[in-house]
């Protein structure tokens, strides 16, 4: 496992927040329904029969759509305590999901592993997870922070917000956007690095939050009135944020934990964070296992282990600062100190966004025109 040693950046880049006591997502209090680990003494808590099963099939397959280095750690350290073989690849959640549903119940992976829950919850709908009653999900802090038919479960959260370049906005003399509604200002024209709707999962969540923030008709109005002011849209929903701090990005919409990572780990001193004002929404990061699954009972035993601290608690030490949604893994300081708070965020129609996420993303794109070269896929 690879420890990454955390510098103090906090006087060059402290994140604005909105003070709105909104309640939502929240991963940072202790639930009450954690449950002791299995008499096996197994320190993820999995059941011995189960590990022995696992075992005996002796190989997994995760598609990862968490950051590279996390999955890396999660893979290597799942093998170095059950001895069994694992082979991951890294793909944004919708290169998963668009994988899966070809594959149609004939997965060639068995495992996901992170990314937001938007396309999970697609996956589900049709059929192409399978459900699962995790043991470890008693430690799971609230009910929206997993499936309720057990389709996926929820290990970390993350808020969505916006990420800038101080030095190329004071060279501009354009004061740094305060709420998503700026966003649209026509001073920001070419400015702004978002994610490809058809392959992020980050983007499917910005068209959910605009939907539930404005009203189904001006929420698609306020996507047509972002992309005005859209250089590009980046494949993976973490692509704006490696492009802010080397100024290719003036302002990045995304997760503002991968905006931690690049300050603390990469150093770019010269980003700076907001939470916009009006209030914003939090992905839930998920784990899930594909219907038809050769390895079903690895598959099982990586989901235990992916509602573990043995996991979980990999993700700081390798650049992921999401909060964590397991009562008994211990949160990364690092977001609190930039003043992050998950309970600061506005509600999230989950059945909404599961129920009609294909529709709206048609909807957007039809919009917008169908999109052009801006759009990435690779």
């Amino acid at each position: 496992m690879k420890n990454v040693t955390r510098r103090n950046f906090l006087g060059g880049s402290a994140i604005a927040v909105a003070g709105l006591g909104l309640v939502a997502c929240s991963g940072g209090s202790a639930g009450d329904g954690a449950q002791a680990e299995a008499e096996s003494g197994d320190s993820v808590g999995a059941d011995a029969e189960l590990v022995a099963a696992a075992q005996k099939e002796g190989s997994l397959v995760v598609y990862g759509s968490c950051e590279e280095e996390y999955l890396t750690a999660a893979c290597d350290h799942f093998k170095e305590l059950y001895g069994i073989d694992v082979q991951s690849q890294r793909l944004s959640t919708g290169e998963v999901q668009a994988k899966i549903e070809e594959e149609n119940g004939n997965p060639s992976a068995d495992a996901w592993f992170g990314g937001t829950s938007d396309p999970y919850n697609e996956c589900a709908a049709a059929g192409l997870l399978e459900p699962y009653d995790a043991a470890n999900a008693s430690h799971i802090t609230k009910d929206i922070y997993k499936d309720a038919d057990n389709n996926w479960f929820g290990i970390y959260t993350g808020m969505l917000g916006i990420m800038y370049n101080k030095d190329e906005l004071e060279r501009l003399g354009i004061d740094a956007p305060k709420d998503f509604a700026d966003l649209t200002d026509a001073k920001y024209k070419g400015l702004i690095w978002s994610s490809n709707y058809n392959t992020a999962g980050t983007a499917k969540l910005i068209i959910n939050t605009a939907i539930q923030k404005y009203g189904h008709d001006e929420g698609i109005q306020w996507l047509v009135d972002l992309d005005k002011n859209v250089q590009v849209y980046t494949k993976s929903g973490s692509g704006p944020s490696k492009n802010v701090g080397t100024g290719e990005c003036v302002l990045g919409l995304g997760f503002l934990h991968d905006g931690i990572y690049q300050i603390v780990d990469n150093g770019y001193e010269n980003i700076g964070m907001q939470v916009p004002t009006s209030g914003t929404t939090c992905e839930v990061g998920a784990t899930a296992i594909f219907k038809g699954a050769a390895h079903p009972n690895a598959a099982k035993l990586w989901v235990e282990y992916a509602l573990s601290p043995e996991c979980v608690e990999l993700a700081a030490q390798n650049g992921s600062y999401q909060f964590l949604v397991i009562d008994n893994a211990t949160q990364p300081e690092v977001a609190t100190e930039y003043g992050l708070d998950p309970d600061n965020t506005m509600d999230y129609d989950f059945e909404d966004a599961k129920k009609n996420t294909s529709t709206y993303v048609e909807e957007v794109m039809a919009a917008l025109g169908g999109g052009d070269d801006r759009f990435q896929t690779e």
